[in-house]
């Protein structure tokens, strides 16, 4: 018996699918111009998630003014953990795309989320050639009160192209670590930082910092106690896993309200979280 069947048609001059039949483990998507996805998650009382994807977020060409949109509303119960480590968000030439997420936590929650997005489709020569992108990841502790409240707006201007103003950088990643099981990860990466730092530091941190600033508009709050638990990636032209090689990170470490921008050598954001998730 077939597991799958799609039958194409002229309708109106236009290649249209007509029909499409798909059983597990097959599925077929027929890519939309401007979908609209809405996801709740519940993690009760002691439990742990984890939620991947199986590729990168496409998100296609828009039509006119629509705009593909995805908001997820995660709520943490006590004790429990919820890991997000999605590959990243992927705009195609002219892509418009909207994406909140919401994370509710108690004072003993664990959060792990990653939050990415690359340049585009480079083997069909784009780069930053979408035309809106905005993320927002709010989290709020119980009687909603924010802990972390944040915003990355990417866009093009009418006056410089979005690709002149991000340069050779071609990756915009966030970490967040959150919650008392992930302290000894937290540890880890400091740890990790400094390390590279010593090491590898090159250039004036000052200038790095006005060059990323310049880059991409970034909206956000955070509490004191949450400092030390985000970390902000931006991935210049050196290449990760699909582009070929291994990717050079840099980092941006939040630590008592300051910025330290090092270079960072690893695979992709959340492999690195991963593997210190494996190792803990």
């Amino acid at each position: 018996m077939e597991t799958g069947k799609i039958v194409i048609e002229k309708v109106r001059g236009k290649s249209t699918v007509t029909k499409s039949f798909s059983k597990y483990p097959l599925k077929f998507i027929i890519p939309r111009k401007g979908d609209d996805i809405s996801c709740k998650l519940e993690i009760g009382a002691g439990c742990t998630a984890v939620l991947t994807t199986q590729a990168s977020t496409k998100v296609y060409k828009s039509l006119g003014s629509k705009c593909s949109e995805q908001s997820l509303e995660a709520e943490i119960g006590s004790n429990s953990m919820l890991v997000l480590i999605p590959d990243p968000v992927t705009c195609f030439s002219t892509a418009r795309y909207f994406q909140k997420q919401v994370f509710r936590v108690r004072s003993d929650s664990n959060l792990v989320l990653v939050d990415w997005i690359t340049s585009g489709r480079h083997e069909s020569g784009e780069k930053w050639d979408f035309t809106h992108y905005k993320s927002t990841n709010n989290i709020f502790l119980e009687s909603d009160q924010p802990l972390f409240l944040d915003t990355v707006l990417l866009e093009q201007g009418s006056i410089v192209p979005l690709a002149e103003r991000m340069q050779d950088y071609q990756v915009i990643a966030m970490v967040v670590l959150l919650g008392p099981m992930l302290r000894h990860i937290q540890g880890q990466v400091q740890e990790d930082v400094k390390r590279m730092m010593a090491k590898q530091l090159q250039g004036s941190p000052a200038r790095w910092d006005r060059q990323m600033k310049s880059n991409t508009r970034r909206r956000g709050y955070c509490s004191n106690s949450f400092l030390d638990n985000r970390i902000s990636l931006s991935i210049p032209e050196a290449s990760i896993g699909w582009l070929g090689g291994i990717a050079g990170f840099v980092a941006l470490f939040l630590k008592n309200g300051g910025t330290v921008e090092v270079p960072w050598i690893c695979s992709t954001p959340w492999q690195y979280v991963l593997e210190l998730l494996i190792k803990g």
